[in-house]
């Protein structure tokens, strides 16, 4: 069997990995070190070698999952609750490296200027995130091959625990900009009374920072371009939006259609013309904003709209690809969501949760738009124009966005 750590087969003897890898290494070498001893090693303050099991401290990791249903050892535990442990701990897991990654790249943007250099560790550190959340949505898969039957045999040990109480994913989903007022109430009262005092103050500790959307928000608001003595791109936007909605209105009156249809064509330019007036009119934004329909900023919206119509510039390719794996951190939540709760209408029906909750209609609720933390930047195809009707970039626009500027 190859090690884990890549460096040959286990050794016979409890071999320090710090060993291991000196057998890797060239005889030369070897025979340099050979009168260090690990004593020797010690004596002088160097660091000791590292063995793999003390590493990932597997004797504590491989002795957590402790059954309820032995209840105090009378009787045998639920084959399928060690299944069901060890998912929910390995989703903990995830939860807390995703935690890390959003936390470095929130270090990141809360500077007032980011840095072009940083945006490709941004971007990597983004990408695996949505990679994590591709196995979160496959372990449910697992979660699954044990049926309704076989959850019934421990189910009632797990009272009044829930998963609901997952203070990580709550400061999560925190974290990346879900709003309190945005939360389906759980049990008809404010969320963090689910929660230990301890986990409580970690979810207000949460709300108490400016969120990742928010963080997006102002950086989006100063993408280059926007600025009237810049390149003016909204105004020349609008032109150029407003002549083709006037084109599209021209096709109509010179085409041979029936009564009908021109009513119905005709329906749809008004439809286009009120769905780009609302992005257009600052106040009907901010009216749409009120209501909780959008999240960003008008000014941040135009930087969404400039970076995806102009992507093919270099200076955009990165703000481009990490504004798309936001949206995929969105939809593999949403769709986790989704599995999760169908999961759970399998397993319990309409049962009520074990938590107290309404249990299937309560999850049924996180997976509406309310818990789409970025669902502004999937409506931005709403606003996308050809690239030939796109306003051409003026040279001085054009040179900066072709070059990487700190």
């Amino acid at each position: 069997m190859a090690c884990p750590f890549q460096h040959g087969s286990v050794p016979a003897t409890r071999m320090p990995l710090a060993a291991a890898i000196a057998v890797t290494t060239s005889s030369g070498a070897a025979s340099e070190s050979a009168g260090t001893s690990t004593s020797d090693a010690a004596s002088s303050g160097e660091r000791q070698p590292v063995y793999y099991g003390d590493y990932l401290r597997l004797g504590t990791l491989l002795s957590l999952q402790q059954p309820e249903s032995t209840h105090g050892g009378t009787r045998k535990a639920a084959h399928d609750e060690h299944l069901f442990i060890v998912i929910h701990q390995v989703y903990e897991l995830w939860f807390k490296q995703i935690l890390h990654e959003l936390e470095s790249i929130r270090e990141i943007f809360s500077t007032d200027h980011i840095k072009e250099r940083d945006m490709l560790t941004i971007v990597n550190r983004l990408g695996r995130v949505v990679e994590i959340e591709k196995i979160m949505v496959d372990q449910i898969n697992i979660l699954e091959t044990m049926t309704a039957l076989d959850f019934m045999e421990f189910r009632d040990y797990l009272v009044p625990a829930s998963g609901f109480q997952s203070s990580q994913f709550r400061v999560l989903e925190t974290l990346l900009g879900l709003r309190p007022e945005n939360r389906t109430r759980y049990s008809q009262e404010t969320y963090w009374n689910a929660f230990s005092d301890d986990d409580a103050g970690k979810l207000r500790e949460a709300e108490g920072k400016r969120s990742f959307l928010e963080l997006m928000e102002r950086w989006l608001e100063r993408t280059p371009g926007l600025h009237p003595d810049e390149f003016d791109f909204w105004s020349k936007y609008k032109a150029a939006v407003n002549d083709i909605l006037a084109a599209n209105r021209a096709q109509v009156d010179h085409a041979e259609l029936t009564p009908e249809t021109r009513q119905a064509v005709l329906a749809e330019c008004d439809k286009n013309e009120l769905s780009f007036q609302s992005v257009f009119d600052p106040a009907k934004h901010a009216e749409l904003r009120e209501k909780g329909e959008r999240r960003l900023s008008h000014k941040a919206m135009q930087g969404a709209i400039m970076i995806f119509l102009y992507r093919d510039e270099p200076r955009f390719h990165l703000p481009f690809k990490m504004l798309n794996l936001l949206m995929d951190v969105d939809a593999f939540f949403s769709k986790w969501r989704y599995q999760h709760v169908m999961m759970v209408h399998r397993m319990i029906g309409n049962k009520l949760g074990t938590g107290g909750s309404s249990g299937y209609q309560y999850l049924r609720s996180t997976i509406s738009d309310k818990y789409r933390i970025f669902i502004d930047l999937f409506n931005i195809s709403t606003y996308l124009i050809p690239r030939s009707k796109t306003p051409p970039l003026s040279e001085s626009m054009a040179r900066k966005l072709n070059v990487f500027m700190e």
